[in-house]
């Protein structure tokens, strides 16, 4: 629908609704720019009034710089309800809701103390960056990822389940081994050094102290770097036959070779007739 059948009585709605939602104009860049500058700054003040030593010498400085942020918002957030042709569509689309939510802890502090931090939300709205430096030509390349890894759900749910057995096996066999004298006093406990342990995070909190106990550790250490690969490999697989699929290469019926180059009618490796084959995945 065409601006001026949205706002034909309204010259100043209609600019207003141009310089808030139209980034491709320069009005529309810099009103996004400096709302982005806004949200940075007001998340930092929330971080800095956690710092005790600073909100205890700043603390009232912080406040006035936190509610000022937040009246800037609720303006902004109501222009935006002002502006659009379905107000309530707004209000209930993902950066409306972001954008209600980001200033709605600021004045339930009035009622509940602390609630104040929960603006780093935010930082969320920084996904309007998306809009401003068109970033939105990358979103094929992220549904080809979220392909991949909605391709590759059940294998990682295998993996996670399998890898969650052997933490409760080893923690197990480590509560029998080691002991209550020697840190590990229940199987809970155990299962918690085994995830630790086969993470490689290695807090260093509980530690085997008899020989069979370290030896089996270090067991359990080499088959965590060993672990983490397995998930990367089944994602990146997926990756590749999501690029892969519905193109077209040269495969021999023969030999199964397929690195041949566009142009070859015959395999480089057994002399027989390419085909040209269709990735399906």
């Amino acid at each position: 629908m065409e601006e001026n059948q949205l706002y034909p009585n309204s010259r100043f709605k209609k600019k207003l609704y141009t310089i808030i939602f139209k980034t491709d104009t320069k009005a529309g860049k810099i009103f996004d720019l400096i709302v982005l500058y806004a949200i940075l700054l007001s998340v930092m003040a929330v971080m800095l009034e956690s710092v005790k030593s600073l909100e205890e010498s700043f603390g009232e400085y912080l406040t006035i710089i936190e509610w000022t942020f937040t009246i800037l918002f609720t303006i902004e957030y109501s222009a935006r309800l002002y502006v659009s042709e379905k107000p309530l569509k707004y209000a209930l689309s993902f950066l409306g809701l972001i954008d209600l939510f980001s200033i709605v802890p600021t004045y339930l502090t009035l009622f509940v103390t602390g609630t104040h931090f929960l603006v780093v939300i935010r930082t969320i709205r920084l996904l309007r960056v998306f809009r401003i430096l068109k970033l939105t030509r990358y979103i094929s390349e992220a549904k080809v990822l979220g392909d991949a890894l909605k391709a590759s759900r059940y294998k990682i749910l295998i993996f996670m389940l399998s890898v969650f057995s052997l933490q409760i096996i080893s923690g197990t066999i480590m509560y029998l081994i080691e002991g209550a004298d020697n840190g590990f006093t229940s199987i809970p406990r155990s299962i918690y050094w085994a995830i630790v342990t086969l993470t490689t995070v290695g807090y260093g909190d509980i530690a085997p102290v008899t020989v069979i106990g370290q030896a089996f550790a270090s067991l359990l250490m080499i088959t965590g770097y060993a672990i983490l690969a397995v998930p990367t490999g089944i994602i990146t697989s997926e990756i590749t036959k999501e690029h892969l699929k519905g193109k077209k290469f040269k495969v021999c019926e023969n030999c199964f070779h397929d690195e041949h180059d566009k142009d070859a009618p015959y395999c480089k490796m057994c002399g027989s007739k390419l085909e040209w084959r269709t990735f399906q995945g």
